[in-house]
């Protein structure tokens, strides 16, 4: 149980506490809302969430609103280990006694972490359903969406998701202005900063370059110890790390054929077990396993998937180096964060063994064909790639295809069929 000292000075401290400089990320965020609803902000450890939630505050301070009248508590905070939905509760009614006049008036609460507390959801449900009360809460698990969290606060949540920094969010952390015109030493600059985003771009790594490995690692060592070992109750650390590893250094993953590895090891682990630790990685929104496209749902789900990372400097540290894997995962980053979803209108395509990287669905059409490559000097590789995207135009009936390239940038006709080229940079800027 959280003892009363322990709330009072929480609170109290976060009203004496100055907001940070911040890099405004571009999600925008309606905090007041007409209707009942529940913010969730959804993304990894250390990608910028809580700073995010700190932007959302300085808002309503912009518009006015007395700083008194925001709760903000973080569950990550030592202080708060073991807390329960009761202590909860004893935290609201500690508020209101220190502040006896937000009884009658909104209050805006933020929960950070919250997947930390059982049963977080029917205590935020019960609030929101009898007090004034607008909740954003934040959470470094995909779980905080799912169907369960859903049914228990009856559907009355707004999901966004926060990431590593966009490119654009990127250039903004280095005071880079983007111009229509640039001068050779600006182009180089800016060229410069592409080739540094392309190995990552978690915010305290862009910051603190001299520790970006150190930092990465450390992501990675609490993702599996706090967010998977003790969260899921996982024994076999051995096999989890060695998962880890294995899926990292794969474009594509095979259970079975990890199960194999694992048994030419010595290790039992059955395949079960292996199948559900992948997930956990996913839920623990460190690593995505994309499909590919099929009109059967069944099928969809039995196709080996592939495995893209939420940030480049996790393949980084882990030797992986190819560009072409760099700028595919950079690509499928950017894809997401405009709001495609995971094998639902995102997916891949292997027509005659011909990979396509990336098709775009909306409703029952295929919208769009994407193909990742970093250079097309070389005649074979062009041809490869392009003949890929032309058997799947015509087996999934899309004629809108693009390359994206590092700097190539034209529309071609290639064998009857019209196919854009763009550059890398000028994809992820939407220019």
């Amino acid at each position: 149980m959280i003892n009363r000292e322990t709330w009072i000075k929480t609170i109290k401290d976060f009203q004496e506490f100055d907001l940070p400089k911040l890099i405004e990320r571009d999600i925008e965020v309606e905090t007041d809302l007409p209707i009942k609803r529940v913010i969730s902000v959804i993304g990894p450890r250390r990608a910028g969430k809580t700073f995010f939630i700190f932007q959302l505050i300085k808002k309503l301070l912009e518009k006015g609103i007395e700083k008194n009248k925001i709760l903000y508590i973080n569950f990550e905070s030592d202080l708060l280990v073991g807390c329960t939905t009761s202590d909860l509760r004893n935290m609201l009614d500690i508020f209101y006694e220190i502040y006896p006049e937000n009884k009658r008036k909104k209050v805006y609460l933020f929960l950070d972490e919250v997947q930390n507390i059982y049963n977080w959801e029917k205590f935020v449900r019960t609030v929101i359903d009898a007090e004034n009360i607008q909740a954003f809460v934040t959470g470094s698990s995909s779980k905080l969406l799912s169907k369960e969290i859903a049914t228990s606060l009856r559907g009355r949540t707004l999901p966004y998701y926060v990431y590593p920094f966009s490119f654009k969010e990127f250039l903004k952390a280095k005071d880079f202005k983007v111009e229509k015109y640039f001068s050779s030493s600006q182009k180089a600059k800016f060229l410069n900063f592409l080739e540094k985003y392309l190995r990552g771009s978690y915010p305290e790594t862009i910051f603190f370059e001299t520790e970006k490995e150190k930092i990465l690692k450390e992501i990675l060592d609490v993702t599996i110890y706090r967010d998977i070992v003790e969260r899921f109750k996982v024994k076999n650390v051995k096999v989890l790390r060695l998962l880890l590893k294995g899926l990292i250094s794969s474009t594509y993953f095979s259970v079975h054929k990890f199960y194999n590895y694992l048994k030419s090891l010595g290790i039992k682990v059955s395949k079960n077990t292996i199948y559900n630790y992948v997930e956990y990685f996913s839920d623990s929104l460190i690593l995505y396993t994309l499909r590919k496209y099929s009109k059967s749902y069944k099928e969809t789900e039995q196709t080996i998937p592939k495995i893209y990372l939420v940030d480049n400097g996790l393949l980084i540290i882990n030797g992986i180096e190819n560009l072409g894997r760099l700028m595919e995962n950079v690509v499928f980053l950017e894809l997401i964060r405009r709001n495609f979803v995971l094998n639902e209108n995102l997916f891949y395509f292997i027509p005659n063994y011909k990979e396509v990287d990336f098709v775009l669905k909306s409703g029952e059409k295929i919208t769009q064909l994407i193909q990742v490559c970093y250079n097309l000097d070389d005649f074979n590789t062009k041809e490869r790639e392009l003949n890929a995207l032309l058997k799947a135009s015509k087996d999934l009936n899309c004629s809108n295809m693009l390359v994206i390239s590092w700097d190539y940038e034209g529309r071609e006709k290639f064998k009857g069929k019209k196919i854009m080229f763009l550059p890398l940079w000028k994809w992820l800027l939407e220019l």
